[in-house]
C-alpha cells in the first residue's frame, strides 16, 4: 500500500465508479473472509498477495486512443503479472493465480489450485456488485 506504483492504481476506475485500488482490496479482503470461514485451506499469504495484485497493470482501460488496451479482458493478467514480478518479485505461485483470474474469459489459463479458484470468483463477485450496485 505504501509503494507508488500501487497508490497509482487509486487513479484509475475499475467498475462502475470503483478505483482499481478499491476493487483489488475489496477481492483481497473477500477472498480472506472465504478462506477462513469456509475453513478452504488455501495458504493466505499467497492468497492475499495475488488477490490484491491481480489488476495491477497500472493504465486506464478505458483510454482507447492509442489501441493499447485493446483486448484488455484478455491482456491485463499478464501485465498485472509482470508488474507484480517487477515491482515485487512475486513467487511463481502468485504469478499463476494473477495469470488464471480471469477464467474462463481466458479458456484455457484455468484456476487449478484452492487459492486461484477462490481468487477468480472473488473477482468476478466484486466485480458484478462494484458494475451493478455502486454506481
Amino acid at each position: 500500500m505504501e509503494t507508488a506504483e500501487v497508490r497509482q492504481m487509486d487513479e484509475y476506475i475499475q467498475h462502475g465508479t470503483t478505483t482499481t485500488l478499491t476493487h483489488c482490496h475489496n477481492v483481497a479482503w473477500l477472498c480472506f473472509l472465504v478462506n477462513e470461514y469456509l475453513h478452504l485451506k488455501a495458504k493466505e499469504k499467497e492468497l492475499v498477495e495475488a488477490a490484491f495484485l491481480h489488476d495491477f497493470y497500472l493504465y486506464d482501460w478505458h483510454d482507447t486512443g492509442d489501441g493499447s488496451h485493446r483486448l484488455h479482458g484478455y491482456r491485463h493478467a499478464d501485465r498485472a503479472c509482470d508488474n507484480a514480478v517487477k515491482v515485487f518479485s512475486v513467487n511463481k505461485e502468485i504469478q499463476k493465480i494473477i495469470k488464471c483470474h480471469m477464467w474462463p474469459l481466458n479458456i484455457s489459463r484455468l484456476p487449478l489450485t484452492r487459492a486461484a479458484l477462490i481468487v477468480c470468483l472473488a473477482d468476478k463477485y466484486c466485480s458484478t456488485i462494484e458494475t451493478f450496485f455502486m454506481r
